[in-house]
């Protein structure tokens, strides 16, 4: 009987894949015996049962080599690698970790080049090549970083913590175990956990100490710590690091002149250190029998036999100083405490400044976290502050245009200089790590001492006669009239310190002094003084009394207020004025600040030759009748702006949003346009990018309340001609706008 021709296909397409299928089953089969051979060989090398770890490994490497696999050939490498490490073979180990990272160096980001990185690390450490093993450990966090391997990570800190042990950085190698400890503890790696113990230990008995209590209480957490291994060492039976963990626990009972407890815990060192070289020794000596397929491991083999006859000379040696160091513990342990306590203080005199350097590098990255955090809130908070802050100066400067009474005037004027004072006093407690830095510009202009010191004296009268005081000023009228300056930065200095002494005086006298103590024809030095007779500060706080949020007393914050950085800002901007600030003070009987301040002498210039009313080099007169497009959601602004503009005989058009402005540039000609960034639907710097599209030439100001710490250079890519931060000083405002349509026209 004939069988059909599409019966027999169709019966070799299923055979074919019946053999397919069976394949693909025996190489996932394959890959599951590799990991768990791998995974066992790990555990065994780990609790030092070598004999069982090293002919796993050998099958899972054959098994690797069979399916070709770069990954799982990585794998079993690495733990052969992790194997030499533990029996101190640290260029065989070298030489599988590099095979490793060859197999998968083209996986970036993957978990298993990441540990493979962190173990050639760990090997370089050993092999005393620093530099590399930082780079390694570098790449590893990179990795384990970008996949968020919480575990991995702390494994990475651990062995930067073992790199700095061995340069003898002892507090960051102190912090780095300390980091990692508490990840190894919630995720249960008793392993690391125990060594991470061990070597907090170890790094605690070397650590400096200041004082005799801070050396003793650092022995008895190390007591503590290697108690802590040695408990896990037995639990989970990590013969290795039991034995170590004895070592170090017979130096810390020596510290803590215990020769008794010292003797034994030596003694138990010397007997498992010697079944540890045992077992090192047998397994570095056996015969192996391998396949052809196994040659490279027959090269490691014939390698290590020269490891092995050095170990086996260093066992008697081992031996010898052993038995030599129990015969002298007993009469060392005696002069311990006074050679460390000599060597303490020598190295901590030599190696201070170097301790504090390398505390601020972990200090750092903690502070550029805290700085972004810090930075993002303080971005939106400015905006929210200079808004209001445009209403109270902007309706202030119209009010003093509507030729106020006299009285008024004074009111008035006091209302501007206080907005302008509570303007640079939100900029200095936004920007005061600026500040600290000396990274803030002192402006240089021409000003008037006397009349800054009486406009100060002014905006703080009100709160004087509310504590009965008497506020006086005496000051020296031979001090030139102009000098040249920022006003702005002397009235807050000023005020911080005359506030400061009206705020602690009650039914007293508050007097500010302006002494010249010298002049040439360009500088003069003047001396500045401001006493009080009111509470007092205390000899103790005298000195703090300057820093950050501090105050006297606790009592005196809450019976008086405040936040504590008046001080702290007229430190800063003293020393960045090239001053600094003075105090005598006793308690009840009053305080006295003072300073010394360097001015140049202005030129004053008494004729008028400005007859059209040119101010900071603007011509008024030929800004007048220009048609001004007002972009701004913000009604209370919009009125101030366009009311300013309209004082000075412009022209203005208001648009509420970015969409709306988009529309009226494109129906009507505008001279210039004032462009707020922070808006419903789209922003300014969007509207302007569309406008830009279609007119090239017409100038755009950035008319908002962007901080110095924001990216200006965004503004002028999307085609800002200029920036004017609210709150503004109108001459400023103007002058901005003119130089504008002046630099437009050529």
């Amino acid at each position: 009987m004939r069988i059909p021709i599409h019966l027999i296909i169709t019966s070799l397409l299923f055979s074919f894949s019946l053999f397919a299928q069976e394949g693909e089953m025996k190489k996932e089969d394959t890959i599951a015996l590799i990991i768990k051979l791998q995974e066992d060989a790990y555990n065994a090398i780990q609790i030092q049962e070598l004999d069982y770890a090293l002919p796993k490994l050998i099958q899972a490497k054959k098994l690797a080599k069979e399916i070709n696999s770069p990954t799982h050939k990585a794998l079993v490498s690495g733990t052969l690698s992790y194997f030499f490490y533990s029996v101190y073979s640290y260029e065989l180990a070298a030489k599988e970790c590099t095979r490793a990272i060859g197999y998968i160096k083209e996986e970036t980001s993957s978990v298993e080049l990441g540990r493979v990185y962190n173990l050639y690390g760990l090997i370089l450490i050993k092999l005393k090549d620093f530099e590399n093993a930082s780079k390694y450990l570098d790449r590893a966090d990179k990795i384990f970083l970008s996949l968020n391997e919480e575990g991995e990570l702390a494994k990475v800190k651990y062995n930067k913590g073992l790199l700095a042990f061995e340069k003898n950085e002892i507090k960051i190698a102190l912090n780095y175990f300390s980091a990692s400890l508490p990840v190894f503890k919630a995720m249960e790696l008793k392993f690391f956990e125990g060594y991470a113990n061990k070597y907090i230990a170890r790094s605690l008995i070397q650590l400096p100490s200041d004082t005799n209590e801070e050396k003793t209480r650092n022995i008895s957490d190390a007591k503590f710590a290697i108690d802590k291994t040695i408990i896990i060492s037995k639990t989970y039976n990590y013969f290795k690091l039991e034995t170590y963990s004895y070592k170090v626990l017979s130096e810390i009972s020596a510290l803590q002149n215990n020769p008794k407890d010292a003797l034994i815990a030596l003694k138990e060192f010397v007997k498992n250190n010697d079944k540890l070289e045992e077992i090192h020794a047998t397994i570095l000596s056996k015969n192996l029998d391998f396949e052809s397929n196994s040659a490279d491991l027959d090269a490691i083999i014939a390698t290590q036999q020269s490891d092995l006859d050095q170990q086996q000379k260093s066992i008697t040696m081992n031996r010898f100083t052993t038995g030599l160091s129990v015969a002298l513990i007993m009469i060392l342990s005696l002069l311990t405490l006074s050679l460390f306590k000599n060597n303490n203080l020598r190295a901590r005199a030599n190696n201070l400044l170097q301790e504090k350097n390398d505390e601020l590098v972990i200090a750092k990255e903690r502070a550029e976290k805290a700085s972004m955090a810090k930075t993002q809130f303080l971005s939106t908070i400015t905006h929210e502050l200079r808004t209001p802050m445009y209403a109270v100066t902007g309706l202030t400067h119209l009010l003093l245009e509507d030729q106020p009474r006299e009285d008024q005037k004074e009111h008035l004027n006091s209302l501007k200089f206080s907005g302008e004072y509570l303007l640079s006093l939100i900029n200095n407690i936004l920007d005061l790590n600026k500040l600290e830095a000396n990274k803030v510009e002192i402006e240089k202009k021409a000003f008037s001492l006397k009349k800054r010191i009486e406009d100060v004296l002014i905006a703080l009268r009100k709160s004087s006669n509310d504590k009965n005081n008497k506020l006086t000023l005496k000051y020296d009228e031979s001090i030139p009239f102009k000098l040249v300056g920022d006003p702005i930065v002397i009235s807050q200095i000023l005020i911080n310190l005359i506030g400061n002494s009206v705020k602690f005086t009650e039914n007293g006298q508050v007097t500010v002094k302006v002494k010249k103590l010298s002049q040439t024809d360009k500088i003069v030095l003047l001396h500045f003084e401001i006493q009080d007779t009111g509470v007092g500060i205390s000899l103790k706080k005298q000195k703090a009394i300057f820093e950050n949020f501090t105050q006297g007393s606790l009592e005196i914050n809450r019976k008086f207020g405040g936040t504590g950085l008046g001080l702290a800002i007229v430190k800063n901007l003293l020393t960045l004025m090239g001053s600094k600030i003075n105090l005598d003070s006793e308690i009840g009987k009053g305080s006295k600040f003072w300073f010394d301040l360097k001015f140049q002498i202005s030129d004053e210039v008494s004729e008028n030759k400005n007859p059209n009313a040119i101010i900071y080099g603007v011509d008024y007169v030929a800004l007048e009748n220009l048609y001004i497009l007002v972009v701004e959601d913000n009604k209370i602004n919009q009125m101030i702006t366009r009311k300013i503009l309209e004082k000075n005989k412009m022209k203005c058009a208001v648009a509420d949003n970015g969409e709306d402005a988009v529309a009226l540039v494109r129906e009507n000609e505008y001279d210039l346009i004032l462009m707020d960034i922070h808006m419903p639907g789209i922003s300014g710097i969007e509207a302007t990018q569309q406008i830009r599209e279609f007119k090239k030439q017409i100038p755009i100001i950035a008319l908002t309340a962007v901080t110095i710490d924001e990216n200006l250079d965004d503004f002028y890519k999307a085609g800002f001609n200029e920036i004017i931060p609210k709150p503004f000083k109108t001459e400023e405002f103007f002058e901005k706008i003119y130089r504008t349509l002046q630099t437009a026209k050529v």
